[in-house]
Formats: C-alpha cells, sequence, structure tokens
C-alpha cells in the first residue's frame, strides 16, 4: 500500500436522491428521502476513493466499520456532496471520517474503516467461506 496521502487530505464525491435512495422496504416507500441504507453506501463510496488510490495493483480494499449519524433529510433531487476526511493509515488500515451536506446543510456524519489485502488472499478466503456453504 502507497502512503502518498497525509492525514487531513480530503476528498469529496456527490449524488442526487433518486427513487433508488429513498427509504423503502419492500418496494413500500416509508418516506420520500435519502434513507439512511443509502447515505452510509454514498459516504463507503466517497472514503473508497483513498482506498482506490492508496493502494496497489495486486491490492484490494474491503470495508471493516461504517458509523453514520443521520441528521437532516435530503430531499429527492437534491445534489449530496459527501466529503471524506482522510484520519489514518496505519499497516493496512485505512480510517477515514465524513460529513454529508446538502445546499451547505449538515445531513449526516460518520467515519469509514477499510482494509487494504492482497487481492489473491482475499479471492480465497471468499473461496474458502464458499466451500463452507
Amino acid at each position: 500500500m502507497r502512503y502518498n496521502f497525509p492525514s487531513g487530505e480530503k476528498i469529496v464525491t456527490s449524488f442526487v436522491v433518486g427513487p433508488e435512495d429513498t427509504a423503502s422496504f419492500g418496494g413500500v416507500e416509508v418516506h420520500p428521502v435519502c434513507s439512511t441504507f443509502a447515505m452510509a453506501r454514498e459516504a463507503e463510496w466517497a472514503c473508497r476513493q483513498f482506498v482506490l488510490k492508496l493502494r496497489e495493483d495486486h491490492e484490494e480494499g474491503i470495508g471493516n466499520g461504517l458509523t453514520i449519524e443521520h441528521k437532516a433529510p435530503a430531499l429527492m433531487g437534491q445534489r449530496v456532496d459527501v466529503i471524506a476526511t482522510l484520519e489514518s493509515c496505519s499497516g493496512n488500515d485505512v480510517l477515514c471520517s465524513w460529513e454529508a451536506l446538502a445546499s451547505g446543510r449538515l445531513l449526516a456524519t460518520g467515519t469509514c474503516s477499510q482494509k487494504v489485502l492482497d487481492r489473491g488472499l482475499l479471492q480465497q478466503r471468499f473461496e474458502r467461506l464458499r466451500d463452507t456453504l
């Protein structure tokens, strides 16, 4: 794993809240706003951008922790900016904090931790798991 980002480095990703992002269960919409699980997906994607830049060709990242405090709703059609901040890289661990904003309004905050592992070893782990099913 390359260490070419200092702690505090930021990466911003954006998405527009669509029907697939609303709070829905079993095809039934609960609220026509961005769901917590969609926010979590987008937060992990923003933080993964660091892994994509830090990993080497034979490596892959895998998430191992995500926290979210959903503070305010985002309406369908609103653009949401997710700001990932690199907190630390230690060994093969990558830790980020993140926040989501819409029109400058804070929607959510949290952390995301990922590990960078050898791609071949990771695939072997998945195959061993499949063998147990």
